[in-house]
């Protein structure tokens, strides 16, 4: 029944409509009106409600004047012992509009108030605003995530779409009912008395001049304790996710972090609650001294002959009403632009342009065998010394490289710039003839598989994490994957606290319920499932034992087969099979060749496998 009632208003905006662009401008009014025009009627749909939400309230007071006023001519004629029979009689009409206002349009007004903003802006708004700020940051380039705590983006993309769209609803259905009410107010009191509605003017002039001059120092206040909530919610999921750090050096050590951004955002909300108070104390004896000098002037008129007791009764309702809606308006001034603050703040972070981009006439990339050629690729990370600097080399189709190093000698990157997870600062990447900076990236890098060293597996079932990005995934080609990933029976032994079991037990955030090497061998069976044309394995065995390592090794080589293969690693039996391999040093290829060339030529790869042999013979297993 409900679902029938709610569910029409709650499809009226689809907040998952795709759009060609999801970055938005970044200025204040042009970002709030990006995404405002997209739902533009539902807001002026709320800002007609207001309209008229305040002209019916505004009515219903003007009636406690007239019912006491019809009520007292009643009494006075000697009728009241007729009952209702003649009071109908006499003032049906307009007793029976009274109670139409109240009782049937009244609650009209307020249900379509309810939906529009309940069924609609909520639902529907507030998600639209953090879906597409979601689209806009995930594009954004790996230093982006790597320069900022994970928690504090997240925060700003989901605070983004309640932030904007709490303040247009404080904008268009309180402060503007309460304006259209201000005003109102001021009509009626003026056509009873002169003095009355110069009164209610000088009332509302000294409101203004209140929040003209509270306001700003409330939005700035309330943007620096945005930031400063951002940071500390930031540092909170930092300090979570590395719990096991943060337990081995002691909690209090962990909390050092939490502590000081737990201070400043302290600090901040002392500052700013002090404005607060200021200005619900000056509000409070404006609104004091005009209530009383309200009462006052309408009792007086009274006396002098000039109104009704009605009316009095009527200016009374009204004005109280008006007082008690100057603090609710300043209570929602102050909800407006801590909402203005905090999406000035999100704003900084969600309009940022993307530091990669698809060129405007780019096309989807077009696999033709994995060719891959580096020209005088440079690369430093904004730092003077280059950690690729000038690399030139070409991979052929079909070609298995692997790239050896010390740590810092641009091997990552390499790879990472391979993937446009960055672009060069100097030189180009071409792949199949295509310059990587001229196709799209999504296409470009779903020829890619990529297994890390530092796996990344999310807090999703075993079955999720395989089958990431395959919207049509099946678990007969999942349980394939993890098979040949030697991880099947391992995963039909999991459990969860939720009762999950096997492939549909959650592994935990970043796979902390999982060891290393489980952990690897769900990445590597993940690229057995996405089987893409290019395989880049960086350091993908190294948290496995001898053994295990052993029977991956054999599925690898059939996973590279008919692919082009760049693999990482610094246990170098594991690539001394390989097509070629590269010796890389500060960002440049210092050695190139097969393993038996690189042993015979006696440089930095021949003494590294020495020592490595050296090790291995003389390892004693207990």
């Amino acid at each position: 029944m409900l679902d029938k009632i709610f569910s029409p208003f709650e499809r009226l905006i689809d907040p998952f409509k795709p759009r060609e662009d999801y970055e938005p401008p970044n200025k204040l009014l042009a970002y709030v009106w990006y995404y405002v025009s997209q739902v533009k009627w539902a807001f002026f749909a709320l800002l007609v409600y207001g309209f008229i939400n305040a002209l019916v309230e505004a009515t219903v007071f003007s009636y406690v004047g007239q019912l006491v006023d019809v009520l007292t001519n009643y009494d006075a004629e000697g009728d009241k012992s007729a009952g209702w029979q003649v009071l109908i009689a006499e003032h049906g009409p307009t007793l029976l509009w009274m109670l139409f206002v109240v009782t049937l349009l009244r609650v009209f007004v307020v249900t379509a108030g309810a939906l529009i903003e309940e069924q609609v802006i909520v639902p529907g708004f507030f998600v639209l605003m953090r879906w597409q700020s979601h689209k806009h940051v995930v594009g954004q380039s790996l230093s982006f995530f790597q320069n900022d705590l994970a928690g504090r983006i997240s925060q700003k993309v989901f605070q983004s779409g309640m932030a904007t769209g709490d303040m247009m609803i404080s904008l268009l259905q309180v402060i503007w009912y309460v304006v259209i009410y201000a005003f109102t107010t001021a009509g009626l009191l003026f056509a009873l008395d002169l003095q009355l509605g110069l009164a209610i003017v000088v009332w509302i002039v000294l409101f203004v001049f209140i929040a003209w001059f509270f306001v700003p120092k409330v939005r700035e206040h309330a943007r620096i304790t945005a930031e400063r909530g951002a940071v500390l919610t930031g540092h909170m999921v930092d300090a979570y996710s590395n719990i096991q750090t943060v337990k081995l050096h002691g909690i209090e050590a962990g909390d050092l972090n939490v502590l000081e951004a737990l201070k400043l955002t302290r600090k901040a909300a002392i500052q700013f609650t002090r404005v607060l108070t200021l200005m619900r104390v000056s509000l409070a004896v404006v609104n004091s001294i005009f209530l009383s000098l309200v009462a006052w002037l309408s009792i007086d008129i009274w006396l002098s002959g000039n109104s009704t007791l009605g009316s009095v009764a009527f200016v009374m309702a009204l004005v109280l009403r008006l007082h008690l809606l100057s603090q609710r308006l300043m209570s929602n001034l102050n909800g407006f632009f801590r909402n203005v603050g905090v999406t000035q703040n999100t704003m900084g972070m969600v309009a940022k342009p993307h530091d990669i981009i698809d060129a405007s006439d780019s096309k989807p990339f077009e696999f033709k065998g994995g060719e891959v050629v580096f020209n005088n690729v440079s690369f430093h990370y904004d730092k003077e010394e280059g950690i690729v600097d000038d690399l030139s080399f070409r991979v052929k189709a079909g070609e298995r490289i692997g790239l050896v190093g010390p740590s810092g000698a641009g091997k990552t990157t390499l790879v990472h710039l391979l993937m446009r997870f960055f672009d060069p600062e100097k030189g180009e990447i071409i792949i199949d003839g295509q310059p990587i900076m001229s196709v799209q990236q999504d296409s470009l890098r779903a020829c890619f598989s990529l297994v890390q060293q530092d796996t990344q597996l999310f807090h999703a079932s075993v079955y999720e994490n395989i089958a990431y990005g395959d919207a049509h995934a099946n678990m007969e080609k999942v349980e394939h994957a993890a098979r040949i990933a030697n991880a099947h029976e391992f995963i039909t032994d999991l459990h969860d606290a939720e009762g999950n079991k096997g492939y549909e037990a959650r592994v935990g955030e970043r796979g902390v319920k999982l060891s290393g090497g489980q952990r690897q061998r769900i990445a590597i069976a993940r690229a057995f499932y996405r089987d893409a044309p290019i395989l880049v394995l960086d350091e993908a065995t190294s948290q496995l034992d001898s053994a295990v390592e052993e029977v991956i090794q054999e599925n690898l080589e059939t996973l590279m087969d008919n692919k082009t293969v760049f693999i990482i690693a610094h246990r170098l039996s594991t690539i001394a099979g390989l097509d070629r391999i590269i010796v890389l040093d500060k960002g440049k290829i210092i050695e190139e060749g097969n393993h038996e060339q690189l042993v015979t030529l006696d440089g930095i790869y021949a003494d590294l496998w020495r020592k490595q042999s050296r090790t291995t013979e003389d390892t004693i297993y207990i």
